[in-house]
């Protein structure tokens, strides 16, 4: 039976917001150079080159490309043979504990977008939670973990 530790999974799913609202994964700044490089049109080789620039720079900052970092959407498989230690708190509320933590980070705070009742007062809870989760239970001692931060533009 693998243990986990509630310290564990909210620190992986802060460090892991904070880390794709600066990195750019290597076949997207790959394709984005391969693009530039056929480009014929000056104005569109500028702005591809723009793009490399500024994911380098937020690379090299540790600052998001854009403000938008979006609703974090999680997908979670938790193996039915795995046991929680120094939990207190559920699953769900882990996660939400780790995009707070992601969200109020004092060296890259980033910008919350969710709504605390949309259809009403359109209040921003300012830490972006409640992540959306979608969370299943399947055989194994594992536990996987999906995260997006789906701007609008997504």
């Amino acid at each position: 039976m693998t243990t986990i530790k509630a310290g564990d999974l909210i620190a992986s799913v802060a460090d892991s917001l904070q880390f794709i609202s600066y990195y750019h994964p290597l076949d997207f700044v790959h394709a984005v150079h391969n693009a530039w490089q056929r480009e014929e049109s000056p104005a569109a080789k500028d702005a591809l080159a723009q793009i490399l620039v500024n994911s380098r720079m937020c690379a090299e900052g540790h600052r998001p490309i854009c403000q938008d970092t979006g609703i974090v959407t999680v997908f979670i498989s938790i193996g039915m043979d795995v046991r929680w230690d120094e939990a207190g708190m559920g699953v769900a509320d882990m996660i939400n504990e780790g995009v707070r933590r992601a969200y109020t980070h004092p060296d890259n705070v980033l910008r919350p977008s969710i709504m605390a009742d949309p259809a009403g007062t359109r209040k921003n809870t300012g830490d972006n939670t409640p992540a959306v989760i979608h969370m299943e239970v399947v055989p194994g001692d594992k536990v996987e973990v999906l995260l997006a931060a789906m701007g609008g533009g997504s």
